[in-house]
């Protein structure tokens, strides 16, 4: 458990403070005249910070025994880092070419914008979605969501197995909260799974393929401005 106490502060302490535009202009003038790279750096470092809030609020309820809810927290932790997954996986896409970039713009604006309670013009992807996306590059990812979701729906799980136990024999029915029993041992080691994701896509994956993107796009500079022009 300090293992991953330890790693979330060291995050913590390490959270983007602010993001200068004019810095990114400095950088490259011609890739940061686009839109999508700057909605990709925003939505990369609000991820950082929602995944560390939420992990770090999930170890204090696992320190509490409230197990529910952290396991509720780390489910929402688990779909945040599978929104920074599959923006890497779009990334990637534009430069193996089988993504037009226009497209990868919009997706970015969706990414970052989506509601579903209209309070934007935009409507969210489905998380769902997102995760079957993660699953080809993390597999078992989708099953672990899933997993974790039966404990924070009311379904089988989530009230008849969290608080109550069947002797057959007897024909009792006993109550009681039993999440600690059933999850409690392996919470630690599917939170540190969340955070080395994280950490693996937020430093390498995202780093190493914004900055090809931004060579690919003062590549195609032209061809993107043709394009944009006649509506591409």
């Amino acid at each position: 458990m300090e293992k991953i106490a330890h790693a979330l502060e060291a995050l913590r302490t390490s959270l983007c403070q602010s993001v200068d535009i004019g810095g990114l202009f400095s950088r490259n003038r011609i890739a940061h005249k686009w839109k999508a790279p700057f909605r990709s750096l925003s939505l990369r470092e609000g991820i950082a910070w929602r995944t560390q809030d939420l992990l770090a609020q999930s170890l204090s309820l696992y320190d509490s025994q409230h197990i529910l809810g952290a396991r509720i927290l780390l489910r929402s932790a688990f779909e945040t880092v599978a929104v920074l997954i599959y923006l890497n996986q779009l990334t990637q896409s534009v430069l193996d070419g089988s993504l037009d970039f226009h497209d990868y713009s919009r997706k970015t604006e969706i990414l970052l914008l989506g509601s579903r309670d209209q309070s934007t013009s935009h409507t969210a992807l489905n998380i769902v979605t997102i995760l079957k996306k993660c699953n080809a590059r993390y597999p078992g990812i989708e099953s672990l969501y899933a997993a974790l979701s039966e404990s924070a729906h009311p379904n089988y799980e989530g009230v008849s197995v969290g608080y109550s136990k069947v002797d057959r024999e007897n024909y009792i029915t006993t109550y009681s909260n039993r999440w600690s029993a059933m999850h409690g041992p392996s919470h630690i080691d599917s939170m540190l799974l969340c955070l080395d994701t994280f950490v693996h896509e937020y430093n390498e994956e995202w780093t190493q393929s914004f900055e090809l993107l931004e060579e690919w796009i003062t590549e195609h500079d032209t061809i993107l401005e043709q394009t944009k022009r006649s509506g591409g």
